[in-house]
Protein backbone atom coordinates (compact mmCIF):
# COMPACT_ATOMS: atom_id res chain seq x y z
CA UNK A 1 0.00 0.00 0.00
CA UNK A 2 1.82 3.73 -0.88
CA UNK A 3 2.91 5.79 2.21
CA UNK A 4 -0.02 8.09 3.44
CA UNK A 5 -3.06 6.50 1.96
CA UNK A 6 -6.07 6.05 4.26
CA UNK A 7 -8.23 3.05 4.16
CA UNK A 8 -11.88 3.63 5.21
CA UNK A 9 -13.58 0.41 5.83
CA UNK A 10 -17.76 0.89 5.78
CA UNK A 11 -19.37 -1.53 9.13
CA UNK A 12 -23.11 -1.84 8.86
CA UNK A 13 -25.11 -2.87 11.99
CA UNK A 14 -28.72 -4.18 11.34
CA UNK A 15 -30.92 -3.94 14.56
CA UNK A 16 -34.15 -5.69 14.78
CA UNK A 17 -37.04 -4.26 16.44
CA UNK A 18 -39.10 -6.66 17.94
CA UNK A 19 -42.17 -5.43 18.22
CA UNK A 20 -44.51 -8.84 17.72
CA UNK A 21 -44.46 -11.72 20.49
CA UNK A 22 -41.96 -13.85 20.11
CA UNK A 23 -42.13 -17.27 21.65
CA UNK A 24 -40.24 -17.53 25.07
CA UNK A 25 -40.27 -21.77 25.16
CA UNK A 26 -37.96 -23.98 24.13
CA UNK A 27 -40.73 -25.18 21.55
CA UNK A 28 -39.58 -25.16 17.93
CA UNK A 29 -40.92 -22.28 16.14
CA UNK A 30 -43.42 -23.11 13.46
CA UNK A 31 -45.04 -21.93 9.65
CA UNK A 32 -47.77 -20.63 11.67
CA UNK A 33 -46.35 -18.53 13.79
CA UNK A 34 -44.02 -16.47 10.80
CA UNK A 35 -47.73 -16.19 9.54
CA UNK A 36 -49.00 -14.86 12.65
CA UNK A 37 -46.11 -12.36 12.84
CA UNK A 38 -46.22 -11.33 9.46
CA UNK A 39 -49.95 -11.20 9.03
CA UNK A 40 -50.26 -13.50 6.72
CA UNK A 41 -52.30 -16.45 6.20
CA UNK A 42 -50.05 -20.01 6.54
CA UNK A 43 -50.97 -21.12 2.47
CA UNK A 44 -49.18 -16.98 1.90
CA UNK A 45 -46.31 -17.65 4.17
CA UNK A 46 -45.60 -20.82 3.07
CA UNK A 47 -45.96 -20.19 -0.76
CA UNK A 48 -43.55 -17.34 0.39
CA UNK A 49 -40.78 -20.38 0.56
CA UNK A 50 -42.09 -22.93 -2.11
CA UNK A 51 -43.66 -21.19 -4.63
CA UNK A 52 -42.14 -17.35 -4.52
CA UNK A 53 -43.07 -16.07 -8.11
CA UNK A 54 -46.63 -16.45 -6.70
CA UNK A 55 -46.36 -14.22 -3.99
CA UNK A 56 -45.89 -10.50 -4.16
CA UNK A 57 -42.72 -8.87 -3.12
CA UNK A 58 -43.41 -6.69 -0.58
CA UNK A 59 -45.28 -9.78 1.12
CA UNK A 60 -42.88 -12.18 0.27
CA UNK A 61 -39.96 -10.09 2.24
CA UNK A 62 -42.40 -9.33 5.20
CA UNK A 63 -42.49 -12.87 5.44
CA UNK A 64 -39.06 -13.49 5.26
CA UNK A 65 -38.05 -10.98 7.49
CA UNK A 66 -40.48 -12.22 10.10
CA UNK A 67 -38.87 -15.76 9.70
CA UNK A 68 -35.54 -14.80 10.36
CA UNK A 69 -36.78 -12.36 13.39
CA UNK A 70 -38.36 -15.87 14.93
CA UNK A 71 -35.69 -17.73 13.67
CA UNK A 72 -37.56 -19.91 11.57
CA UNK A 73 -36.17 -22.34 9.27
CA UNK A 74 -37.95 -24.41 6.97
CA UNK A 75 -37.73 -28.28 7.24
CA UNK A 76 -36.94 -29.46 3.94
CA UNK A 77 -36.99 -33.21 4.91
CA UNK A 78 -40.12 -32.97 6.73
CA UNK A 79 -41.90 -31.12 4.17
CA UNK A 80 -41.08 -33.40 1.12
CA UNK A 81 -42.31 -36.09 3.50
CA UNK A 82 -45.58 -34.87 3.84
CA UNK A 83 -46.17 -33.44 0.70
CA UNK A 84 -44.47 -36.14 -0.85
CA UNK A 85 -42.69 -33.38 -3.08
CA UNK A 86 -39.38 -32.72 -3.14
CA UNK A 87 -38.93 -29.29 -5.00
CA UNK A 88 -35.79 -30.19 -6.78
CA UNK A 89 -35.77 -30.72 -11.09
CA UNK A 90 -33.67 -33.48 -11.86
CA UNK A 91 -31.56 -32.57 -15.44
CA UNK A 92 -30.67 -36.13 -16.64
CA UNK A 93 -27.25 -35.37 -18.69
CA UNK A 94 -26.31 -37.76 -21.46
CA UNK A 95 -23.03 -36.16 -21.53
CA UNK A 96 -20.04 -36.63 -19.22
CA UNK A 97 -21.24 -33.99 -16.69
CA UNK A 98 -17.84 -31.95 -17.12
CA UNK A 99 -19.33 -31.21 -20.72
CA UNK A 100 -22.26 -29.45 -18.64
CA UNK A 101 -19.49 -26.82 -17.78
CA UNK A 102 -17.18 -26.73 -20.31
CA UNK A 103 -19.35 -26.33 -22.99
CA UNK A 104 -20.44 -23.02 -23.56
CA UNK A 105 -24.00 -23.66 -25.06
CA UNK A 106 -24.66 -26.69 -22.51
CA UNK A 107 -23.77 -23.82 -19.75
CA UNK A 108 -26.44 -21.50 -21.73
CA UNK A 109 -29.10 -24.37 -21.45
CA UNK A 110 -28.41 -25.19 -17.88
CA UNK A 111 -28.21 -21.60 -16.74
CA UNK A 112 -32.01 -21.11 -18.18
CA UNK A 113 -33.32 -24.09 -16.23
CA UNK A 114 -31.04 -22.36 -12.98
CA UNK A 115 -33.10 -19.12 -13.86
CA UNK A 116 -36.56 -20.77 -13.72
CA UNK A 117 -35.67 -22.90 -10.20
CA UNK A 118 -34.38 -19.27 -8.46
CA UNK A 119 -37.98 -18.11 -9.88
CA UNK A 120 -40.10 -20.45 -8.33
CA UNK A 121 -37.65 -21.54 -5.44
CA UNK A 122 -37.17 -24.98 -6.66
CA UNK A 123 -33.02 -27.05 -6.16
CA UNK A 124 -31.61 -28.19 -9.05
CA UNK A 125 -30.13 -31.96 -8.94
CA UNK A 126 -28.01 -33.23 -11.40
CA UNK A 127 -28.37 -37.01 -12.73
CA UNK A 128 -25.71 -37.87 -15.04
CA UNK A 129 -25.73 -41.30 -17.43
CA UNK A 130 -23.13 -43.33 -18.15
CA UNK A 131 -24.55 -45.49 -20.69
CA UNK A 132 -24.99 -48.66 -18.63
CA UNK A 133 -27.70 -50.96 -17.51
CA UNK A 134 -28.22 -49.18 -14.30
CA UNK A 135 -28.90 -45.86 -15.55
CA UNK A 136 -32.90 -45.96 -15.56
CA UNK A 137 -32.61 -47.11 -12.23
CA UNK A 138 -29.97 -44.34 -11.41
CA UNK A 139 -32.66 -41.60 -13.26
CA UNK A 140 -36.22 -42.71 -11.34
CA UNK A 141 -34.37 -43.41 -7.85
CA UNK A 142 -33.82 -39.58 -7.76
CA UNK A 143 -35.94 -37.63 -5.16
CA UNK A 144 -37.08 -35.03 -7.42
CA UNK A 145 -40.43 -33.93 -8.87
CA UNK A 146 -39.96 -33.72 -12.66
CA UNK A 147 -36.85 -34.52 -15.28
CA UNK A 148 -35.26 -32.32 -17.90
CA UNK A 149 -33.39 -34.29 -20.45
CA UNK A 150 -31.00 -32.96 -22.67
CA UNK A 151 -30.88 -34.75 -25.95
CA UNK A 152 -30.01 -38.01 -26.31
CA UNK A 153 -30.54 -40.88 -28.85
CA UNK A 154 -34.04 -43.06 -30.07
CA UNK A 155 -32.52 -46.13 -28.39
CA UNK A 156 -31.59 -44.59 -25.01
CA UNK A 157 -33.37 -46.80 -22.09
CA UNK A 158 -33.88 -43.90 -20.17
CA UNK A 159 -36.58 -42.40 -22.64
CA UNK A 160 -39.12 -45.50 -21.84
CA UNK A 161 -38.38 -45.38 -18.11
CA UNK A 162 -38.99 -41.75 -17.69
CA UNK A 163 -41.86 -41.76 -20.31
CA UNK A 164 -43.44 -44.33 -18.16
CA UNK A 165 -42.71 -42.29 -14.73
CA UNK A 166 -45.60 -40.44 -13.33
CA UNK A 167 -43.78 -37.59 -13.24
CA UNK A 168 -43.27 -34.98 -15.93
CA UNK A 169 -40.42 -34.56 -17.87
CA UNK A 170 -39.27 -33.01 -21.19
CA UNK A 171 -36.75 -32.93 -23.63
CA UNK A 172 -34.18 -30.79 -25.47
CA UNK A 173 -33.47 -31.59 -29.07
CA UNK A 174 -35.30 -34.47 -29.07
CA UNK A 175 -36.16 -37.48 -29.69
CA UNK A 176 -39.97 -36.64 -29.47
CA UNK A 177 -41.27 -39.76 -27.19
CA UNK A 178 -44.87 -40.65 -26.22
CA UNK A 179 -45.44 -39.33 -22.79
CA UNK A 180 -42.42 -36.71 -22.75
CA UNK A 181 -42.42 -33.04 -23.98
CA UNK A 182 -39.97 -31.86 -26.27
CA UNK A 183 -38.82 -28.30 -26.80
CA UNK A 184 -36.50 -28.13 -29.65
CA UNK A 185 -36.07 -26.26 -33.38
CA UNK A 186 -36.46 -27.04 -36.88
CA UNK A 187 -32.95 -28.49 -37.35
CA UNK A 188 -33.35 -29.91 -40.81
CA UNK A 189 -34.89 -26.77 -41.93
CA UNK A 190 -32.00 -24.33 -40.72
CA UNK A 191 -29.37 -27.02 -41.70
CA UNK A 192 -30.81 -26.86 -45.12
CA UNK A 193 -30.74 -22.97 -45.27
CA UNK A 194 -27.31 -22.49 -43.53
CA UNK A 195 -25.70 -24.83 -45.74
CA UNK A 196 -27.69 -23.40 -49.15
CA UNK A 197 -26.32 -20.15 -47.94
CA UNK A 198 -22.47 -21.30 -47.94
CA UNK A 199 -22.85 -23.08 -51.59
CA UNK A 200 -23.92 -20.31 -53.46
CA UNK A 201 -20.24 -19.72 -53.31
CA UNK A 202 -19.39 -22.65 -55.30
CA UNK A 203 -17.26 -24.28 -52.84
CA UNK A 204 -16.39 -28.05 -51.95
CA UNK A 205 -18.07 -29.07 -48.97
CA UNK A 206 -17.12 -31.18 -45.89
CA UNK A 207 -18.77 -31.85 -43.18
CA UNK A 208 -17.81 -32.38 -39.34
CA UNK A 209 -20.61 -34.18 -38.11
CA UNK A 210 -22.09 -34.89 -34.09
CA UNK A 211 -22.04 -38.61 -33.06
CA UNK A 212 -24.38 -40.76 -34.88
CA UNK A 213 -25.48 -43.28 -31.74
CA UNK A 214 -24.28 -43.69 -28.78
CA UNK A 215 -21.11 -45.77 -29.29
CA UNK A 216 -19.73 -42.24 -29.91
CA UNK A 217 -17.59 -43.94 -32.77
CA UNK A 218 -15.25 -41.19 -34.30
CA UNK A 219 -14.61 -41.80 -38.01
CA UNK A 220 -13.92 -40.19 -41.56
CA UNK A 221 -16.26 -41.13 -44.02
CA UNK A 222 -18.48 -40.00 -46.64
CA UNK A 223 -22.15 -39.63 -47.73
CA UNK A 224 -22.13 -42.91 -48.94
CA UNK A 225 -21.26 -44.59 -46.09
CA UNK A 226 -23.60 -43.10 -43.31
CA UNK A 227 -26.30 -45.40 -41.84
CA UNK A 228 -29.71 -44.45 -43.65
CA UNK A 229 -31.13 -42.48 -40.35
CA UNK A 230 -28.52 -41.31 -36.73
CA UNK A 231 -30.38 -42.81 -33.30
CA UNK A 232 -29.36 -38.87 -32.59
CA UNK A 233 -32.12 -37.06 -33.58
CA UNK A 234 -30.31 -33.86 -34.03
CA UNK A 235 -27.30 -35.13 -36.13
CA UNK A 236 -29.96 -36.98 -38.18
CA UNK A 237 -32.13 -33.64 -39.02
CA UNK A 238 -29.02 -31.54 -39.57
CA UNK A 239 -26.99 -34.40 -42.16
CA UNK A 240 -30.72 -34.55 -44.25
CA UNK A 241 -30.38 -30.80 -44.40
CA UNK A 242 -27.25 -30.81 -45.18
CA UNK A 243 -27.57 -33.31 -47.30
CA UNK A 244 -30.67 -31.78 -49.41
CA UNK A 245 -28.75 -28.42 -49.45
CA UNK A 246 -25.50 -30.37 -51.65
CA UNK A 247 -27.51 -31.93 -53.73
CA UNK A 248 -29.87 -29.09 -54.73
CA UNK A 249 -26.25 -27.39 -55.56
CA UNK A 250 -25.96 -30.14 -57.84
CA UNK A 251 -23.43 -31.51 -56.06
CA UNK A 252 -22.63 -35.59 -55.15
CA UNK A 253 -23.53 -36.45 -51.57
CA UNK A 254 -22.19 -39.76 -51.45
CA UNK A 255 -18.87 -38.38 -52.47
CA UNK A 256 -18.77 -35.42 -49.99
CA UNK A 257 -16.44 -35.83 -47.22
CA UNK A 258 -17.56 -36.13 -43.70
CA UNK A 259 -16.06 -36.11 -40.65
CA UNK A 260 -18.07 -37.66 -36.86
CA UNK A 261 -16.59 -36.57 -33.74
CA UNK A 262 -16.93 -38.79 -30.60
CA UNK A 263 -17.46 -35.33 -28.62
CA UNK A 264 -18.48 -31.73 -29.56
CA UNK A 265 -15.43 -29.80 -28.34
CA UNK A 266 -12.70 -28.02 -30.03
CA UNK A 267 -10.44 -30.46 -29.66
CA UNK A 268 -12.56 -32.50 -31.65
CA UNK A 269 -12.67 -30.28 -34.51
CA UNK A 270 -9.54 -29.54 -34.75
CA UNK A 271 -8.43 -33.47 -35.14
CA UNK A 272 -11.37 -33.86 -37.63
CA UNK A 273 -10.25 -30.95 -39.89
CA UNK A 274 -7.06 -32.73 -39.77
CA UNK A 275 -7.78 -35.61 -41.28
CA UNK A 276 -10.07 -34.62 -43.54
CA UNK A 277 -7.41 -31.80 -44.97
CA UNK A 278 -5.65 -34.43 -47.81
CA UNK A 279 -9.69 -34.45 -49.25
CA UNK A 280 -10.19 -30.42 -49.34
CA UNK A 281 -9.62 -27.91 -51.87
CA UNK A 282 -7.95 -24.72 -51.74
CA UNK A 283 -11.62 -22.91 -51.39
CA UNK A 284 -13.63 -26.27 -49.49
CA UNK A 285 -16.33 -25.18 -47.42
CA UNK A 286 -16.32 -26.82 -43.97
CA UNK A 287 -19.87 -27.18 -42.73
CA UNK A 288 -19.80 -28.09 -38.71
CA UNK A 289 -22.73 -29.17 -36.14
CA UNK A 290 -21.03 -26.49 -33.60
CA UNK A 291 -19.35 -23.13 -33.50
CA UNK A 292 -16.94 -25.46 -31.28
CA UNK A 293 -16.46 -27.50 -33.86
CA UNK A 294 -15.31 -24.89 -36.46
CA UNK A 295 -13.13 -23.07 -34.05
CA UNK A 296 -11.29 -26.34 -33.96
CA UNK A 297 -11.49 -26.55 -37.16
CA UNK A 298 -9.98 -23.37 -38.14
CA UNK A 299 -7.02 -23.48 -35.62
CA UNK A 300 -6.09 -26.92 -37.46
CA UNK A 301 -6.69 -25.24 -41.09
CA UNK A 302 -5.80 -21.42 -40.60
CA UNK A 303 -2.40 -21.93 -42.27
CA UNK A 304 -2.94 -24.55 -44.88
CA UNK A 305 -6.39 -23.54 -46.04
CA UNK A 306 -6.39 -19.79 -45.53
CA UNK A 307 -9.27 -19.42 -47.99
CA UNK A 308 -11.58 -22.22 -46.82
CA UNK A 309 -14.71 -21.08 -45.28
CA UNK A 310 -16.86 -22.38 -42.14
CA UNK A 311 -20.34 -22.62 -41.29
CA UNK A 312 -21.36 -23.04 -37.44
CA UNK A 313 -24.03 -23.82 -35.19
CA UNK A 314 -25.02 -21.53 -32.21
CA UNK A 315 -23.78 -18.30 -33.15
CA UNK A 316 -21.18 -18.06 -30.45
CA UNK A 317 -19.19 -14.65 -29.48
CA UNK A 318 -15.94 -16.51 -30.32
CA UNK A 319 -17.83 -17.26 -33.58
CA UNK A 320 -18.93 -14.25 -34.64
CA UNK A 321 -15.77 -12.98 -33.56
CA UNK A 322 -13.86 -14.80 -36.29
CA UNK A 323 -16.98 -14.01 -39.07
CA UNK A 324 -18.41 -17.45 -39.53
CA UNK A 325 -21.94 -18.07 -40.88
CA UNK A 326 -23.41 -19.66 -37.76
CA UNK A 327 -27.28 -20.68 -37.02
CA UNK A 328 -28.17 -19.30 -33.73
CA UNK A 329 -29.75 -21.89 -31.09
CA UNK A 330 -31.29 -20.14 -27.93
CA UNK A 331 -30.68 -22.71 -25.87
CA UNK A 332 -30.86 -20.54 -22.57
CA UNK A 333 -34.35 -19.73 -23.82
CA UNK A 334 -35.08 -23.67 -24.01
CA UNK A 335 -33.30 -24.12 -20.92
CA UNK A 336 -36.37 -21.81 -19.25
CA UNK A 337 -38.79 -23.66 -21.03
CA UNK A 338 -37.95 -26.81 -20.46
CA UNK A 339 -37.89 -26.29 -16.71
CA UNK A 340 -41.54 -24.80 -17.12
CA UNK A 341 -42.88 -27.40 -18.67
CA UNK A 342 -41.43 -29.90 -15.48
CA UNK A 343 -42.82 -27.39 -12.77
CA UNK A 344 -46.45 -27.33 -15.05
CA UNK A 345 -46.95 -29.82 -17.66
CA UNK A 346 -49.82 -27.42 -18.57
CA UNK A 347 -47.15 -24.25 -19.45
CA UNK A 348 -47.89 -23.24 -22.83
CA UNK A 349 -45.71 -25.52 -25.78
CA UNK A 350 -46.75 -24.51 -28.90
CA UNK A 351 -44.33 -21.93 -30.37
CA UNK A 352 -41.45 -22.96 -33.07
CA UNK A 353 -38.19 -22.22 -31.16
CA UNK A 354 -37.22 -19.89 -33.62
CA UNK A 355 -33.34 -19.54 -35.25
CA UNK A 356 -31.62 -17.09 -37.84
CA UNK A 357 -28.87 -16.91 -40.00
CA UNK A 358 -25.66 -15.18 -38.46
CA UNK A 359 -22.79 -13.74 -40.84
CA UNK A 360 -20.62 -11.05 -38.33
CA UNK A 361 -23.77 -8.13 -37.87
CA UNK A 362 -26.16 -9.95 -40.11
CA UNK A 363 -28.76 -12.13 -39.96
CA UNK A 364 -31.55 -13.75 -42.17
CA UNK A 365 -34.52 -15.77 -41.18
Amino acid sequence: MPAGRAITVDICVTLHNYNGAVPTDRRRVTLKDVAARAGVSPMTASYAFTRPARVATATRERVHRAADELGYHPDAVGRALKSGRTHQIGVVFSEHLAYAFDDPQAAQFLAGVAEVCVEEGRGLTFIPTRGDAADADRVLSAAVDGFVLWTTAEDDPVLAAVADDPRPAVIQGGPPRQGIACVTQDDYRAALAVASQGLRESRTPVVISFPLDRNREHMVTTGADLPPRAPFPVTDARLRGYRTAVEQAGLDWTSTPIAVVARNTQQDGLTAARELAPQLTPTALIIAMSDELVLGAHQALQETHPEAAYLGWDASPAGRRLGITSVTNPLRDQGRRCAHLALDPGHPNDQEIPWTITAGRESVM
